[in-house]
């Protein structure tokens, strides 16, 4: 019968406290970045010009289609040889899943302001004020309240995917769990502990 020892993972306290300090702070930045991509993603989608449209729609489905843990591998590995640019893991990590994230992102946003009843932009309109106008002081006011819920899931779903930059040796939670475990010969204490975290 296997005995468990929870006390053991004291002794590796400021290895998580790093490892969750880094998937926190990697979280916010995706999260933000991702809502920048999603934003051009959204109005890019919905642009009048078809080029613009046609752009917006194969990033999103591009990156909604394709797995995340291809993305970063294809990211960290095959992006610098194509485009002869270096990258951190951090960097390849944190480029791919804002991308991966903004692409949800943009179907959020996209849903969110054709939800809005047309009438409110041609009231706009009758107002005097310019499309960038109406969509910016009385549709996006609107659509947001109908996005928050779905903005917010998407952001605890990129806060999940954050486990996954372990496989291009960032230091994240899951990452040090890895360690800890290695070191102590302890993976089912150390990983039930990352799990409640």
């Amino acid at each position: 019968m296997y005995q468990w020892d929870f006390g053991i993972l004291w002794s590796y306290r400021w290895l998580f406290l790093n490892g969750l300090g880094v998937t926190v702070g990697f979280t916010v930045v995706i999260v933000l970045l991702g809502l920048v991509f999603g934003l051009f993603g959204a109005f890019g989608s919905l642009s009048r010009f078809k080029p613009v449209r046609l752009l917006a729609l194969s990033f999103i489905e591009a990156f909604r289609c394709t797995p995340i843990l291809v993305q970063l591998i294809w990211f960290y590995y095959a992006l610098p040889i194509l485009a002869g640019i270096e990258m951190t893991p951090i960097t390849a990590s944190a480029l791919a899943l804002s991308l991966y994230g903004g692409s949800f992102y943009s179907e959020i946003i996209r849903g969110g302001i054709i939800s809005i009843d047309k009438g409110q932009s041609e009231a706009g309109a009758a107002l005097g004020m310019t499309p960038g106008q109406s969509m910016r002081r009385i549709v996006l006011p609107q659509a947001i309240k109908r996005m928050i819920p779905a903005l917010m899931n998407q952001s605890i779903i990129q806060f999940k995917n954050t486990s996954l930059v372990s496989v291009l040796a960032v230091p994240d939670l899951v990452y040090q769990s890895q360690v800890a475990a290695h070191d102590s010969y302890r993976p089912l204490e150390t990983y039930t502990a990352v799990a409640l975290a």
